[in-house]
C-alpha cells in the first residue's frame, strides 16, 4: 500500500466515511450543449481549421454547404471523417454541420475528424475514453517547416558549384 492510500484510509477512519480514491472520468466532465441542442468544437490539422456543430439527427454531414460525399470525393477522406462515429458506435445518429478553411483536402479531413471527436466528447462525456484511446482527441501538431533564408527550401541547400 502506498502512503497516499494509507493516508486516505486513515482519513476515512477519522471521518467515518469510506474514501473514494477512483472517480469516473465521465462524472467529472460536463455535457456542453447550446440552447439549440448542438455541441460545438474546433478541429485543427496542418493549416486547416474546422468549426464543427453536432446535434442528434439522421447522420447527415454538411461541409461548407455541400454533402460530405461531394466535398470529399476520395473514399479514404470520407472514411476518415466517419471514424469517430464508428469507434463510438453512433453511426447515423448525429447530424454534423462543418465550416472548414485552410490547407488541402487531406488536412481538412483531419481537422473535421478532430472537430467531430471533440464535439462528440462534449455532447456525450462517456464517449471520451473510446475517442481518446483511438487518438482522435489529440491534435496532430505536424505542420510544414518554414523556408529559411540562404536555403533553397526548408533544409535543402543551393546546388554547390566548384567553379
Amino acid at each position: 500500500m502506498t502512503d497516499t492510500t494509507q493516508g486516505l484510509e486513515s482519513l476515512g477512519q477519522i471521518t467515518g466515511q469510506a474514501p473514494r480514491v477512483e472517480q469516473n472520468v465521465a462524472e467529472l466532465r460536463e455535457r456542453k450543449v447550446d440552447n439549440l441542442g448542438r455541441s460545438y468544437a474546433t478541429g485543427k490539422r496542418k493549416n486547416a481549421i474546422a468549426r464543427v456543430w453536432v446535434k442528434p439527427g439522421k447522420g447527415k454531414i454538411t461541409i461548407n454547404g455541400k454533402a460530405s460525399d461531394d466535398y470529399f470525393a476520395r473514399p479514404v477522406l470520407r472514411m476518415m471523417i466517419n471514424q469517430p462515429f464508428k469507434v463510438t458506435e453512433r453511426e447515423g445518429e448525429f447530424d454534423v454541420f462543418v465550416t472548414v478553411v485552410g490547407s488541402g483536402l487531406s488536412g481538412q479531413a483531419g481537422a473535421v475528424r478532430h472537430g467531430i471527436s471533440k464535439a462528440l466528447a462534449d455532447y456525450e462525456p462517456p464517449l471520451r475514453p473510446a475517442l481518446k484511446h483511438a487518438g482522435f482527441l489529440t491534435r496532430d501538431s505536424r505542420v510544414v517547416e518554414r523556408k529559411k533564408y540562404g536555403r533553397a527550401k526548408a533544409r535543402r541547400s543551393f546546388q554547390f558549384s566548384k567553379r
